[in-house]
């Protein structure tokens, strides 16, 4: 544990010590596009935050390669390298769409291009493990086309949800806190040794988002860009190819001692790819929601719009911080507990704790104006939103008071009309009838009035 505790330390610190460069040359270099009207930020902000985290992971693989036990991970297979073959393709396509935008079409190619040269290096689908059945082998080419789509999918999902500030790395450092906890267990639990890259995968993506996270929270100085979150969903997507198919029953029922005990150990391993698809369950669901809108409505499913679960949640009265908060609660929770279905045999003690967190969610979703006063005792320690704003008493207030007072209720109709015709009774018919002759509206303005356009008052 302490040497991935180094390894995040350092990816983290990496990361973060380069976005600050980072964002001075994404300045420079012109990539900070003009606020369009789907954007939620009011203000020019600079891209190019992927390179930063690039930075970050070549560091982070750096360390492993030098620490004693996770050395290891890079003489037993070739993942490491696809990986990181795999993510440079994707960071250099994210990096032209920052700076120069890239078709869709042509983006959705060169995320196909990665996955296909992750798959020629061995990260692949070998095995697809089914309930009542066991392993199932898959043919070189339906591997191939299982593992495209996944990190397709994965790569699309995170893009999608890049639209507040640290939302999308929130996300994904909780998808792979989530995924740290699941991997970990089947390798230290069960020594299943398959199970080590998904480990350090998750652990580079740890450091690489909490290091970004530092400088992209409310309000942000720098984006990620596309260079950031497709890079980040292909990751998430190597490390649950990694482990798909490469964990043994056998190795876990001598482990439990009965075939009951290891079904429900492997209720996430029947089925692998359930967990890294939990773990980003709400990025998934709103693709698909996008997908399903934009096509009938009859337009492209890559087209832009400002209809996604973020902008729906600014919409009903959240603020950007509240926004944000909300989404991490649902994905902690999705993604936490089906590791905790996976760990505990007490399956209604989970199943009881998530509906109770899932109606305490939903009550904060339902009251977004919903903003707790803190008592006056407290108030100097606490943020200034929740403190108790004085009421502001303006000076014409006690001449308001004092008149009421005086007068008592309010005038009726005939009061109000004898109050302003009194001045007028005053004057005589003379006086009335010159005062009549006074031109009105845009005849006054024009100097233009009756008779010789002079206007009657100056016979």
């Amino acid at each position: 544990m302490r040497e991935y505790l180094l390894v995040l330390f350092c990816t983290a610190a990496v990361t973060y010590l380069l976005t600050g460069p980072v964002r001075k040359f994404a300045i420079a270099a012109g990539a900070m596009p003009p606020v369009r009207a789907r954007d939620v930020h009011r203000e020019p902000t600079p891209r190019l935050g992927g390179i930063a985290m690039f930075g970050g992971l070549c560091a982070g693989i750096l360390v492993a390669s030098q620490l004693d036990n996770l050395s290891k991970v890079f003489s037993q297979g070739t993942d490491i390298r696809a990986l990181l073959s795999g993510a440079g393709i994707m960071w250099l396509l994210g990096v032209l769409d920052d700076k120069w935008g890239v078709d869709a079409l042509v983006k959705l190619g060169g995320q196909m291009i990665a996955a296909g040269v992750m798959v020629w290096q061995g990260v692949t689908v070998i095995t697809l493990p089914v309930p009542g059945v066991g392993p199932v082998a898959v043919s070189p080419t339906q591997g191939m086309v299982i593992s495209v789509v996944l990190v397709v999918v994965m790569v699309n999902a995170v893009n999608f949800i890049d639209g507040l500030d640290g939302l999308a790395g929130g996300m994904v450092c909780i998808a792979a806190i989530a995924f740290f906890l699941y991997s970990y267990r089947l390798w230290y639990g069960y020594t299943i040794s398959d199970a080590a890259p998904a480990v350090l995968f998750s652990v580079l993506l740890i450091g690489m988002c909490l290091g970004f996270l530092a400088h992209n929270m409310h309000p942000a100085r720098i984006f990620m860009g596309d260079s950031g979150s497709m890079m980040l969903g292909l990751m998430l997507a190597v490390a649950a190819i990694s482990i798909t198919g490469r964990v043994d029953p056998d190795l876990i029922t001598s482990e439990l001692g009965s075939q009951t005990a290891t079904v429900h150990a492997l209720v996430p391993i029947y089925i692998p790819l359930l967990l890294p698809l939990t773990v980003i369950a709400l990025p998934l669901a709103d693709l698909l929601l996008a997908v399903v809108r934009r096509t009938w409505a009859g337009q492209s499913p890559f087209a832009a719009d400002k209809r996604h679960l973020h902008h729906r949640l600014l919409q009903v009265g959240h603020s950007h911080s509240r926004a944000v908060l909300i989404m991490y609660f649902w994905a902690a929770l999705i993604a936490f507990g089906t590791v905790a279905f996976s760990v505990t045999n007490t399956g209604r003690t989970v199943v009881l704790t998530l509906a109770g967190l899932c109606l305490v969610g939903l009550v904060v979703l339902l009251t977004p104006r919903f903003r707790p006063r803190a008592p006056r005792a407290v108030q100097a320690f606490v943020p200034p939103r929740y403190r108790r704003r004085p009421v502001a008493r303006t000076a014409t207030a006690p001449v308001a008071e004092s008149t009421a007072s005086t007068e008592g209720p309010e005038l009726t109709a005939e009061s109000a009309g004898r109050t302003s015709s009194e001045p007028m009774a005053e004057l005589s018919a003379e006086d009335k009838r010159l005062l009549g002759g006074v031109p009105k509206g845009s005849s006054a303005a024009t100097g233009r009035g009756h008779g010789n356009g002079r206007g009657r008052w100056e016979r």
